[in-house]
């Protein structure tokens, strides 16, 4: 034997025959543990599906590897409808020091960004109108850059505005399985976003992100998409 082999320490009693008598993982599960940690997006149960071994159930195995890793440093989570790999919850913190300092939106950013998420599809003049200020273009163009908002198509009124919508990118980075995940009235006021003393006649809209184009939306012209969205200059961010 040799002097390192002779200072290794000897396993607990017990541990290496339990460690032989284990069950070998199911071979679809290591299969789907592969898939998501490889993948650069989130992945549909559909695709999945269709790479798992003939026969396995993708939603029995998704279900146990998600409840596998409820108590990990990353969980199993869907969002956007997709499952993906993410660092749990209570740890994220620990790790944000390590990531480049992201782009904080301003006010008026957020601000088109929620009326945009809750009453898709919207013009910019029904944002400025809700806003109750004009808003700046760079500001739109900011949310387009982002992947958070996109052209849906163009309103069947005079001057044919653009109507903007939410894309998948933003329920992702949000953490949303759907759009009918954002916080309701009784929610916001839970929150101390909204006064509870509001009027009982205020309405928190029901958010649709269907991309099926509305009864009073036409197509957006190909060209049109494709030159759309130019780099921001400047201040985006900043008000009319």
């Amino acid at each position: 034997m040799s002097a390192d082999a002779a200072r290794r320490p000897m396993p607990a009693p017990g541990t290496l025959q339990e460690a032989q008598s284990a069950p070998a993982r199911d071979p679809g599960l290591r299969l789907l543990e592969a898939m998501l940690f490889a993948a650069g997006e989130p992945l549909d149960e559909a695709t999945i599906a269709a790479r798992l071994p003939e026969g396995a159930d993708a939603r029995a195995l998704l279900t146990a590897l998600s409840a596998d890793y409820a108590d990990r440093g990353f969980n199993l989570v869907r969002v956007a409808g997709k499952w993906m790999l993410r660092t749990a919850p209570d740890l994220g913190f620990l790790l944000a020091r390590d990531k480049p300092e992201p782009r904080r939106l301003s006010r008026a950013a957020l601000e088109t960004l929620a009326i945009i998420a809750y009453h898709q599809p919207v013009t910019r003049a029904e944002i400025e109108e809700i806003r109750g200020v004009s808003t700046n273009k760079g500001t739109l163009d900011v949310l387009l850059a982002a992947g958070w908002v996109r052209l849906r198509g163009r309103r069947r009124s005079p001057g044919r505005p653009v109507t903007y919508g939410t894309t998948e990118t933003f329920l992702v980075h949000y953490g949303l399985d759907a759009i009918q995940d954002l916080p309701g009235l009784d929610e916001l006021r839970g929150t101390g976003l909204i006064d509870s003393r509001v009027s009982a006649g205020l309405t928190v809209p029901l958010p649709s992100d269907d991309p099926g184009l509305k009864d009073d939306e036409d197509p957006l012209e190909p060209e049109f998409e494709l030159s759309f969205a130019p780099e921001p200059e400047g201040d985006p961010d900043g008000e009319d």
